[in-house]
């Protein structure tokens, strides 16, 4: 897949050790682009290294910015999260609808997600330069999230979207095309045919219900060649095939 042109932007971030925590969830969902306003810790410091982990390159190249307007100033959309409602955030996203929103644009051009401070978040005024609003939905006893995990939330969700949008799910495997499930469907009608399992004056109806069922998994290519594979020892048995050698499946 091609990577995003999308940046997380920390605004005045004021723990080292929250910024290599970000770094590092950073890296886990294929994103290397840190951008730091005017930070109030040395991001390059040991207790920051230390969070990062393997994500001390995402540390090495982050860009430091003196302001949020110098920050944004190449991107043509902006996300900025607020726990705060008001008569100035209104339509705030949640981070699915936001990856949703912003995954086309990021495959073209540069998108950012902005962060604000630990403790105050982000100012209206720092909004104002963002196209869009988010905000986690938390429970009201401690609405406030620590910053690195408000990012690994966001970033989640982008992923999520992005292997939706390439046919992955939760990292699996790209879904079959449709011919190969339609031979699939074939091989499975004529095999239990052959076994009596399907009526033969209607072996569509049973048939039917196994397709809704399969549908709901959204096979890939490996799995449907595992179910021929069944289907094929099934003919085997069944007399229909002389050996387990076939071209139209494997054994897994």
């Amino acid at each position: 897949m091609t990577p995003l042109q999308l940046s997380v932007v920390l605004v005045e971030p004021q723990g080292a050790l929250n910024i290599g925590s970000a770094c590092r969830a950073m890296l886990n969902f294929g994103c290397s682009s840190l951008r730091l306003v005017n930070p109030q810790v040395d991001h390059l410091s040991r207790d920051a290294r230390l969070m990062a982990v393997k994500a001390a390159s995402v540390l090495e190249s982050a860009r430091v910015f003196e302001s949020l307007e110098d920050a944004l100033s190449d991107t043509v959309l902006s996300f900025g999260t607020t726990r705060r409602f008001g008569r100035y955030r209104e339509g705030l996203l949640h981070p699915d609808e936001a990856a949703d929103r912003l995954l086309s644009v990021a495959q073209k051009d540069s998108v950012a997600l902005v962060f604000g401070r630990e403790d105050r978040g982000l100012f209206t005024s720092e909004l104002d330069l963002c196209q869009h609003f988010i905000t986690i939905p938390t429970n009201e006893n401690l609405p406030s999230m620590n910053l690195a995990q408000a990012v690994s939330i966001c970033l989640y969700e982008v992923s999520r979207a992005k292997g939706r949008s390439a046919g992955l799910s939760y990292g699996r495997k790209g879904l079959a095309n449709n011919a190969a499930l339609e031979s699939m469907y074939q091989h499975m009608r004529q095999t239990l045919l052959d076994i009596g399992y399907l009526d033969p004056q209607n072996p569509d109806h049973i048939l039917r219900s196994f397709r809704r069922i399969l549908s709901r998994s959204g096979l890939n290519d490996r799995e449907v060649r595992i179910l021929r594979g069944l289907f094929n020892q099934i003919d085997i048995y069944s007399g229909r095939k002389l050996s387990r050698r076939s071209t139209d499946g494997d054994h897994e």
